[in-house]
């Protein structure tokens, strides 16, 4: 019998707060987590701010001006900012785990590089979209 088999393994109880913010997760755990998050996020803010802006942009000319006045302002247009991220997070997090269910890169190293690349198209898609939203375009 070797070593390893009989050495016990490390058991993790009661983490406490601190230990938690020092564990630092691979990037797609990270992706992944971040994933769940979005998800939520759009799935709760659907009937909150979604439907309520796109009710006033339809319902008359005066309502479409009163929903204009709202997304105008600075506040306003960082949820939307928010809400952007989480939409191009998870459908970009989303086509990587469609090619994970295709057997396509799920081996570590690829599984990272996947991740990374996530975080970047959706943050480059949201800085486009920022800057287009803020309008410096």
């Amino acid at each position: 019998m070797s070593d390893t088999a009989s050495k016990p393994r490390p058991q993790f109880r009661n983490l406490n707060l601190k230990q938690l913010m020092s564990y630092r997760q691979p990037l797609a755990a990270r992706s992944s987590i971040l994933h769940r998050v979005s998800g939520a996020l759009l799935f709760l803010c659907i009937p909150l701010v979604i439907l309520p802006v796109f009710a006033l942009s339809v319902t008359s000319p005066e309502s479409f001006a009163e929903m204009h006045a709202w997304v105008s302002n600075p506040l306003f247009k960082i949820v939307l900012l928010v809400l952007i991220w989480g939409y191009l997070h998870h459908f970009c997090a989303g086509i990587r785990y469609l090619l994970l269910d295709l057997h396509l890169g799920n081996d570590k190293h690829t599984g990272q590089k996947t991740a990374g690349v996530v975080f970047g198209v959706s943050l480059a898609l949201t800085l486009v979209f920022g800057l287009k939203l803020f309008g410096v375009w």
